[in-house]
């Protein structure tokens, strides 16, 4: 058996909303005409998780929820009703996988669903720190707030993660290059080297004779490097997908030199964002914490800050509680806490603080690549040398060979 949601037209020509449950569509159909409705669209819904009803639509892009959000926050604010506002979005939307998206989230607001309830129901388009955000909006009567100020976080984050992902993007192009020129010369290049070599007899530099091996593996072999390479990948996925290999791949990039500090300060701007956000509009600080916590996007992070929520339950201060997040939370960065809470400007000063963090994030990516192409530089040049010089070698005693 399965859910069927559909509008139907009644007999005084008024639409409804609603949901069967039958067999099949055609089953489904016949239930719903049996009921003196005449169909306008049903779909077929399948269980979430959680307990709802989980609609199956197209995905939808980041650009277009970002989008949703903000002129959603705009007509909130404006006074339109909440229903009203869904039904202008899902007629407005540019494309329509996206309107279909906004016109479900209003037919299951205007079945009596609140809103975070609904967009819980979608997760490939609404995160649970966004379903968590807005269900604090609904509950303290400043959802349009909320929505804004989701849009504008949202779009900060884009910001920082490209970013971070332009940061590395010429790094990463050097890495394959070389990688590319290393498998060319020993797959093409040395082999026929080495033939010229066997011809002539005589023995061959320690050098070339590990390089010419080497290649000989690789051209025999291949296919096992490849079936090592797959296993790899496929052995990290699936230790991804438990909640231990997550947490032990997260333990390893934080001890990394260079990638531990990137993910550390990323995760402190999104925090501190996060939590000035939810503050400044009202949240309570508890809550905030606890929906911040999830902004983090790294468990072993977030985990520090469970014990910080405990701490503030129990009447401790946010700098105090948080004090023992090292990692996270820089010395200076709880003082700064401190000092705020004091002045009762905590919502201000984490929101500066994470400007502050970003800027410095920005600065230290960009001297990191400063530092990290001429280092890939080095390492190509030095692997492409190594087996140049080494086929070279033989080639200055190539007149003894001959004679």
């Amino acid at each position: 058996m399965a859910t069927f949601v559909y509008k139907a037209i009644n007999a005084d020509g008024r639409q409804v909303a609603d949901a069967v449950v039958a067999p099949d569509r055609a089953s489904a159909i016949e239930m719903i005409c049996g009921q003196s409705l005449s169909p306008v669209s049903i779909e077929r819904q399948e269980e979430h998780p959680t307990g709802g009803l989980l609609t199956r639509v197209g995905r939808v892009s980041k650009g277009e929820v970002e989008a949703f959000t903000r002129q959603l926050a705009n007509l909130l604010a404006a006074g339109v009703p909440l229903s009203r506002a869904l039904s202008i979005l899902s007629r407005e939307a540019a494309r329509p996988t996206a309107g279909k998206l906004w016109a479900t989230v209003h037919d299951q607001v205007a079945g009596g669903m609140s809103l975070a309830d609904s967009l819980s129901l979608h997760p490939r388009a609404f995160s649970p720190v966004y379903v968590a955000m807005v269900r604090a909006g609904e509950t303290g009567g400043f959802l349009d707030v909320v929505l804004e100020q989701i849009a504008t976080f949202r779009s900060r984050e884009l910001d920082l993660k490209n970013k971070v992902m332009s940061a590395l993007l010429y790094p990463t192009i050097l890495a394959v290059l070389a990688g590319g020129i290393i498998v060319f010369l020993l797959t093409f290049f040395i082999p026929r080297f080495s033939q010229m070599f066997a011809e002539f007899g005589g023995s061959l530099p320690a050098l070339t004779k590990a390089i010419v091996t080497a290649s000989r593996l690789l051209v025999r072999y291949w296919f096992v490097l490849v079936l090592v390479i797959a296993l790899g990948v496929f052995g990290i996925r699936r230790a991804l997908s438990s909640e231990e290999g997550r947490r032990l791949l997260e333990r390893i990039t934080l001890q990394l030199p260079l990638f531990g500090r990137v993910i550390s300060r990323f995760a402190l701007v999104r925090f501190s964002r996060m939590l000035g956000t939810l503050v400044g509009a009202g949240v309570p600080l508890v809550a905030a914490l606890r929906v911040a916590k999830e902004a983090i996007g790294n468990q072993v992070l977030a985990d520090t800050v469970s014990g910080a929520i405990d701490d503030v339950q129990r009447g401790t201060g946010l700098a105090r509680s948080l004090e023992g997040c090292s990692v996270l939370f820089p010395s200076s960065v709880i003082e700064m806490i401190s000092v705020a809470e004091e002045s009762s400007r905590l919502d201000k000063e984490l929101v500066r603080l994470a400007a502050s963090y970003e800027q410095e994030l920005d600065r230290y990516l960009k001297m990191a690549v400063t530092l990290i192409e001429p280092a890939l530089l080095f390492v190509m040049a030095a692997l492409v040398g190594t087996v140049v010089i080494g086929m070279l070698l033989p080639i200055f005693s190539l007149q003894q060979l001959i004679r």
